[in-house]
């Protein structure tokens, strides 16, 4: 991890610097995503690369997980990323893994009130993929998480690979259709799917809540 991450850092820039040298904790990280504006993608689908998200100010939550990723290698831990895997009709979630004391938490840029940030208390990856299963909903109440990624360890790429890639519209897909196709953990069996409750009227109110409002110049509401 020494090499990987004195490579990375010798890529950045002096302003990139300041910026992840502050970012030396999870906690940390999370209150920069937090504070970023949520990436709309008004011109288009984009992936930006970490680089990019400091350029753009903007990141959306596969941005948000490697921007993440990133500062964590910067600071000599593992970029880790948790593919949380739904059914067709709704949309796959991407966070960063960290551990503290053996215990995993995880990182997440979202611009919604449920799939956020989880503390590091939970035993295993599994456990802490399970967390997000009643959070995981549609206005109809049907719940659509079905599995969640083996750790996706971001060092089968060289950092200048992801880091600071500044390529075109889709430079950085590899990345996410790697990651798409690697080995899941199917949660539930299909038989038991129909079986579920649906989330009641008072959970699916929560998808009114949105931390920033669309527009030209993104409103930060909370």
């Amino acid at each position: 991890m020494r090499v990987y991450t004195k490579n990375l850092k010798g890529l950045l820039t002096k302003q990139e610097h300041k910026v992840f040298s502050r970012l030396h904790t999870p906690q940390k990280i999370q209150d920069y995503l937090d504070a970023l504006p949520i990436n709309f993608e008004p011109e288009g689908d984009t992936l930006f690369s970490p680089r990019q998200v400091l350029q753009h100010k903007r990141a959306h939550c596969m941005e948000g997980a490697l921007f993440a990723a990133a500062a964590l290698a910067y600071h000599g831990h593992r970029p880790l990323l948790l593919d949380l895997q739904t059914l067709a009709h709704d949309d796959d979630h991407v966070v960063t893994l960290f551990q503290e004391k053996g215990s995993w938490g995880a990182i997440s840029k979202t611009n919604h009130a449920i799939l956020r940030w989880r503390d590091a208390v939970y035993k295993t990856p599994r456990e802490l993929a399970m967390s997000f299963f009643h959070e995981y909903y549609l206005d109809d109440g049907v719940k659509t998480l079905k599995a969640f990624s083996k750790p996706f360890d971001l060092r089968r790429y060289k950092p200048e690979q992801w880091v600071v890639s500044e390529g075109k519209e889709g430079h950085l897909d590899f990345i996410a259709e790697e990651l798409d196709e690697s080995p899941h953990i199917s949660i539930i069996a299909n038989g038991a799917r129909r079986r579920l409750r649906k989330t009641s009227p008072l959970e699916r109110n929560t998808l009114r809540f949105t931390e920033w409002k669309r527009g030209k110049k993104p409103q930060k509401l909370f």
